[in-house]
Parts: C-alpha cells; structure tokens; sequence
C-alpha cells in the first residue's frame, strides 16, 4: 500500500496577526488580575482551547506496525485492532483509562490484516487481510478464540471492508478490485457466497465500502471522487440507485451512515469532510458545503452512536470532531486531538459513545474520553 496523501501539503494560509492580538490581550487582562477565557475564532465559529476529548491513559502498544482499525465489540468491554504485522489484539477496556491486552495476539495473515468487525452478538469477529481472505473468529471467549477460514477468490485484492448485518448471519465485504461479496456465515466454518458485484471504481483502490445499521443500504466508491449508493433490500440482487454524490476534489477514503439513517457523511483526499442528506437515496442532496481543518487526506470518518458528532481521522496525525446536531450547520468540537506521530488510519466510538479510539500508522492505538454533550445540544 502506497503511502496516499504522505505528499500533500493542503495546508490552508494562516494569519499570526489575530493570534497575536489575543494572545497580547489575554496577557494584559491577567495583568489585571482578572480571570481569562482564550477563545480563538475559525471560519466563523468559536472554538474553545481545550481539547474536546481528553486521552484515557497511556497510548496501547503491542504491534510492530501500522494499526489498519480498531473495532468495539458490541458490549464496549472489548476492543479489536489489527495490523499490517499480521496480527490481532483484543484489549480489555472495561476501565478504558486501564486498558490491557487479553492474551497473545490472534495470528492474522503474514501479509497483514486490514479490516475488522465483530458480529451483532460480539461473538465472532471478522478480519480482512491483505491475502484476499477473509478470516472469522469465534471470540465468545476472548481468552480462547477459534479461526474456521473464509478464502475469498485467488483473483481478489486485499480485503479493504468487512461488516455484518445487524441478523448475525450474513457478512459484506470488499476488495481492493472494487467487487462487493455478500456471504452467508449461518456456518461460519461453511459460508456461502450469496451475491458478487463490482462498485465500478477505477481509482479509488482503497476506499472502504460501508453498510448502513440497518443493512439496507451500502455506500461505495463509484467513479471519479464520487460515492454510490446501492439497495441491499434484496441481497442475491443488489443494484445501485441512479444519483451519485459528487462534489469532493479528490478520491473517496472514508464513508459513514448516521443511526437515523437520514445522513451520510464522506472523507477525501481534498482534506474535506462532507455530509449528505439520504433520507430517499435515490436521490441523495448535499448539506452545506465542505467541512475544512484538516490538511491532509481524510482517511475514516465515524459518527458517533448518538448521530451528533461526526469524527474523522487524517493523513495530518490528527482526529477532528464536528458536532452536528444542526446537519445543515455542522461546526468543529474544539481543536483536532493530537498525540499520534503518524498518519491516523481508524476510529472507532464505544458503544455508548464515552470512548474513541483511534489506531495509527505509529503502531499504537489511543483512548479518548469523548466529549460530554450538554442537555441544550439535544434534538
């Protein structure tokens, strides 16, 4: 894999004038004696100095290189990342400001894992790897966990997205080709191919295909820095609904649907975020215009349980959080979270959305406190 966007600098022009005045002023009002609060305006909206989540403990460490995603299980006690080493590790986050590793790490594929997800039940856990296969671990008892193996088509490229439909028994996953396979893993030792077909991107090999909660609807790359959805209504007989979301200047990396179902949000290699309204996705329409602050490649974006923070993780080794509880005026949480040394490649929000972690090209993976939201930001 190619280092995307480790040459960009899409680095937006600053001005160190404003900056300075506050900072002059600040420092003349504690002169005064008197009590100060810097705030710092950006495109129009005030944002605090403080960080918007504060990190929970020390960083996790164990893999010996990147940290391609990081996955909670369904009960929030458990954590999953996985490796370009070519391992798994499962951590016990019960105590997230105490995380721990539960056991040695579950051998991947030498080529590396790229992917993961856990089952509705948290009781098997899938992983996509580099090998084009995919790999399902039977997790009910972390200490012990068993791998039958799912191997994908020898034609196939690196396993970019695997997911779950919310029955347990049916999994999607991707490859680096653009071919989307929808298998039944009622057997997880005998799974059954139930339908095969291609997103149509020639450009975007590793954009990661993304499934709705409710498994009705997929959103992939499809062309040219455009994202398409399809109906998954009918899993034998997937087809792709007619509009594509255009508007991004660069290739499609990070895609994510709300929980209401109603909001798609997208990451690109334009630094940008943006959000989609997909309430009919036949016919999909922007919400506002692009979110800016990042300045590099906008890898994985995340909503958060709740469906009122977006999260998105960047080439710039940095993860931004953006409430939008307003969807047509969504604005940044604070400044970005810092502290990884490299590009970052996934986020991932607990279940009951108090914890982010986050995996990084730096081999580690960190746990944030994610911010509280107080009772007048409620819909």
């Amino acid at each position: 894999m190619t280092r995307v966007g480790a040459d960009e600098d899409g680095r937006p022009p600053t001005s160190v004038a404003p900056r300075r005045f506050v900072a002059a002023a600040a420092l003349l009002l504690v002169a005064a004696g008197l009590a100060v609060t810097v705030v710092t305006v950006v495109a129009g909206h005030e944002e605090a100095d403080r960080a918007a989540a504060d990190p929970l403990g020390p960083p996790l460490t164990g893999h010996t290189d990147w940290v391609t995603s990081v996955m909670f299980a369904p009960d929030g006690r458990l954590l999953a990342s996985a490796g370009k080493d070519g391992t798994v590790r499962l951590w016990d986050v019960a105590d997230p400001a105490h995380a721990r590793a539960l056991g040695p790490p579950l051998p991947g594929r030498t080529s590396g894992v790229v992917s993961l997800a856990f089952s509705p039940n948290g009781h098997l856990l899938a992983t996509g790897n580099w090998d084009a296969t995919v790999r399902l671990w039977d997790v009910s008892d972390p200490a012990h966990p068993h791998p039958p193996t799912m191997v994908s088509p020898t034609d196939s490229g690196p396993v970019s997205a695997v997911a779950f439909f919310r029955d347990g028994r049916t999994l999607v996953e991707s490859d680096t080709d653009g071919v989307v396979q929808v298998w039944d893993v009622a057997d997880p030792a005998h799974p059954r191919l139930v339908s095969r077909f291609p997103t149509g991107h020639t450009d975007n090999s590793w954009a990661r295909p993304v499934l709705a909660p409710n498994g009705t609807v997929l959103a992939g790359p499809a062309g040219d820095n455009a994202v398409g959805l399809w109906d998954m209504s009918d899993l034998a007989h997937p087809r792709m609904f007619g509009r594509l979301l255009n508007g991004h200047r660069g290739s499609v990396y990070g895609m994510a649907f709300a929980t209401d179902l109603r909001t798609l949000a997208t990451g690109s290699k334009d630094t940008t975020l943006r959000l989609w309204d997909i309430t009919d996705p036949a016919a999909p329409a922007p919400l506002g215009g692009a979110l800016t602050g990042h300045t590099s490649t906008v890898w994985s974006v995340l909503f958060s349980p709740d469906g009122r923070t977006v999260a998105s993780a960047s080439f710039d080794q940095t993860v931004r959080l953006w409430d939008v509880t307003d969807r047509s005026r969504p604005r940044p949480l604070g400044p970005p979270l810092a502290g990884h040394s490299d590009f970052v490649q996934s986020i991932a929000f607990s279940p009951n959305g108090r914890v982010l972690a986050s995996g990084s090209r730096d081999h580690t993976i960190r746990l944030w406190a994610a911010p509280a939201r107080s009772p007048g930001a409620e819909r």
